[in-house]
């Protein structure tokens, strides 16, 4: 399996970080930034500002943020479906979402679902993915909350996410 994430419009630097951490642990491909998500080694920002991001976003993610494949997109969109007219299925990560195209994380049907080549996108940390990208998106996976809670933090959700897919 290969997996390549998307931070679309995640806020946190805290978050960013965490998530990049995990995907390095776990192998990650690729890790692409679109919309305001805060990115490391932004040479459109001014120096001090870019300092502060990357002091910021390696608090959490430790080193790892120089060790992955990471890129920003302009066009989120237009590169998506690039990439699904090259093989690769879309997935969203969400909850309570009313879908016929939404998955619990834990069906064993789960496997025969997704191809060999996945991109994951995780969105901005209350609003979720934002809706421009969901005709797009072919499938849309939801963590089962046992909880009162309805949502995990987008990091530890990107971890459980992450971990599932890898493991099929």
């Amino acid at each position: 399996m290969k997996l390549f994430l998307v931070l679309d419009n995640i806020r946190s630097t805290y978050n960013v970080g965490a998530i990049l951490r995990t995907a390095e642990g776990l192998g990650i491909a690729k890790v692409i930034f679109s919309g305001y998500t805060p990115r490391v080694h932004d040479q459109n920002l001014l120096p001090h500002l870019r300092e502060k991001l990357d002091k910021e976003i390696h608090k959490t993610a430790l080193g790892a943020e120089d060790l992955l494949d990471i890129y920003a997109s302009d066009d989120i969109k237009s590169e998506l479906m690039n990439y699904q007219k090259q093989g690769w299925q879309i997935i969203g990560l969400e909850n309570n979402l009313n879908s016929d195209r939404i998955i619990s994380l834990n069906d064993s049907k789960l496997s025969q679902k997704l191809s060999d080549k996945v991109i994951l996108i995780l969105g901005e940390e209350v609003h979720g993915i934002d809706y421009s990208l969901h005709d797009i998106i072919n499938l849309f996976l939801e963590i089962p909350m046992r909880g009162q809670k309805e949502s995990f933090n987008v990091s530890v959700a990107a971890g459980i996410a992450m971990y599932a897919i890898m493991n099929l």
